[in-house]
């Protein structure tokens, strides 16, 4: 049997059942478009990930946070204290620290405009927090020493909240209320996306952390200070010195825990690591499930079927149909269901993928990678579930299929 007259045979064969068609497509549909979706968001987060990790924890980077407080949420109410003294003599005595920038933060703030009232969180920073954090503004300036050391009431917003306050208007030289204080727009900050914790980092206002700490919050704390030390290889010693002072300053005896939490590049490196773990090997593994679950169901499929067309087989088995040409059809059927099933989950797990990285702000995804990824493994599956079936019906004798 040629090529052609094999394909327009397997053609027919699933037109004419349809109902058994519709269901290996349905299952070669779901696992495709899930492995389409978890390979194209997961690399894009991985991406970002990767992004994030280097702008906020650079090889030369140390965060010192107070007692138990988290990196990106509000400090505990049990958190140790930590004050700008308490940094001010780190970047004294430890002679490899270059730069520091302290923070303090509302989470969850009321920022009004006229009319409008955006909730937005509120970052108290220093000028050196620029350079600090790798992070600019696209227009006005960023805060500056003057600022700082006048308790100054000026901002930086981010472009969510800019657009929420101001739709298309210019924010540079208006003037918003966080809380009851009025605050003076002074620049746009760079666009940044989310971050690890999947909290969108353009919906912030960034004011002076001497206006953070009198003005907005009252306090003499800060919630973490991230310092730059002049030579990666140096961090390893500032941690050690970092420990040093600060136990020196809290008054921690010798046994006692620290009160304060040091985060360097080794541990974030760690925290790195376990998180593409999860993203190549978890994401794609439920995935693959999926897969063996429609192979599964599609070979179950054409076992009935070859039951259903004994008849059939016997037929075309007396007329000259060779043993291979058998074969070979019942897995073309299988295959091309299969893969038909998986082309459009191809395309609705490319769609979903794009819909998510854009409200993910993940960036541009490459999603042709996952869905030639797809496409392929839907060509495998749909092979391996038709060699079953497709051996038995190879196997019938035609005397007895006729019958």
């Amino acid at each position: 049997m040629n090529a052609i007259r094999l394909v327009r045979h397997s053609i027919r064969a699933i037109s004419r059942y349809k109902q058994r068609s519709a269901f290996i497509m349905l299952g070669s549909f779901v696992g495709t478009a899930a492995l389409t979706l978890v390979v194209a968001v997961g690399a894009g987060a991985e991406r970002k990930m990767l992004s994030t990790v280097r702008q906020l924890f650079g090889v030369s980077s140390i965060i010192v946070m107070a007692g138990g407080a988290h990196l990106m949420g509000p400090p505990r109410a049990n958190a140790a204290r930590l004050t700008l003294d308490d940094i001010e003599a780190i970047a004294s005595d430890v002679s490899a620290v270059e730069i520091w920038d302290p923070q303090q933060a509302l989470p969850e703030a009321s920022v009004r405009y006229e009319g409008r009232t955006a909730t937005a969180r509120v970052l108290g920073q220093s000028e050196r927090a620029e350079r600090a954090w790798q992070r600019t503004v696209t227009r006005g300036v960023f805060i500056d020493e003057t600022a700082v050391r006048a308790s100054a009431r000026v901002a930086l917003i981010g472009e969510t909240t800019a657009r929420e306050l101001f739709g298309d208007g210019d924010p540079i030289g208006q003037e918003i209320l966080v809380g009851n204080v009025p605050l003076r727009i002074v620049g746009i900050l760079e666009p940044f996306g989310t971050d690890l914790h999947g909290m969108d980092r353009d919906d912030e206002v960034v004011v002076p952390i001497s206006t953070m700490m009198r003005r907005l919050m009252n306090v003499d704390t800060i919630i973490l200070a991230k310092i730059l030390v002049r030579d990666p290889s140096q961090v390893e010693g500032a941690v050690r010195d970092i420990t040093r002072v600060l136990r020196e300053r809290h008054g921690i005896p010798a046994g006692r825990p620290d009160d304060f939490t040091l985060v360097s590049p080794i541990t974030v490196q760690k925290m790195v690591a376990r998180t593409e773990r999860i993203l190549k090997l978890y994401l794609p593994l439920v995935a693959a499930i999926a897969l063996l679950v429609a192979t599964i169901v599609a070979a179950a499929l054409m076992l009935a079927s070859v039951n259903e067309r004994v008849g059939e087989i016997g037929l075309r088995r007396a007329v000259g149909a060779r043993v291979e040409d058998v074969l070979l059809q019942f897995v073309v059927e299988t295959s091309a269901t299969m893969l038909s099933g998986g082309l459009l989950g191809v395309i609705a797990g490319s769609v979903a993928a794009e819909a998510i990285a854009a409200r993910l702000h993940l960036g541009q995804l490459l999603p042709w990678r996952a869905a030639l990824l797809g496409i392929v493994v839907s060509i495998i599956t749909g092979i391996l579930a038709g060699v079953l079936p497709a051996r038995r019906a190879a196997r019938l004798d035609p005397v007895e299929a006729l019958r």
